[in-house]
């Protein structure tokens, strides 16, 4: 049975950092599950240094910003998986359903967490899911802010009840919110 670790918090606050320590800490093969589609020079550079960090070697990286359930199921032989992250992926499944003229909600999100938790648990290895915590500020101005800032909400919910561990990143340092079951 897997386990997954949900590791969340604000901008800049260490959490990929730490995601990707707490993974190397564990045997390998591992592989890191990238969300991040390269938007413009500043995202290409994010992503680089990225790379750079974990670029020892020990890492397969896959590139995969919306089928992460298939990305999960398909990665029998990783010992641990990597995905960094989730609130990319929110973002790319509310750009594809607005730009086909549709509509992603809540009862849909929570949907797809369940299902890429249910084939977590199937995986025989660790999975260390990474996401940015962005309710704590004020309230969107935009009508498409409040949607992606609620549906990243309901992810994060959905993902953190399904996870043995969730770690909240404050100022670099992590904050254990849960442990259910040691390793």
């Amino acid at each position: 049975m897997g386990r997954v670790v949900l590791v969340t918090g604000g901008a800049r606050s260490g959490k990929s950092e730490y995601a990707r320590r707490h993974a190397e800490s564990l045997p390998s093969p591992r592989v890191f599950v990238a969300t991040c589609p390269v938007l413009d020079g500043e995202m290409d550079e994010r992503i680089r240094k990225h790379r750079e960090a974990r670029g020892d070697g020990r890492w397969e990286t896959i590139e995969e910003p919306m089928n992460l359930a298939k990305v999960v199921q398909e990665a029998r032989e990783a010992n641990v998986l990597l995905v960094d992250c989730l609130t990319l992926w929110v973002n790319n499944l509310l750009f594809e359903a607005q730009t086909a003229a549709g509509d992603l909600g809540e009862e849909e999100m929570a949907r797809r967490c369940g299902e890429i938790l249910a084939v977590c648990r199937a995986h025989a290895g660790t999975v260390v899911f990474v996401t940015g915590e962005v309710g704590m500020g004020i309230v969107p101005e935009s009508p498409v802010s409040r949607r992606f800032r609620d549906l990243l909400g309901r992810c994060n919910q959905v993902m953190a009840g399904g996870a043995d561990d969730v770690i909240l990143m404050v100022c670099g340092l992590p904050l254990q919110l849960n442990g259910r079951r040691k390793e």
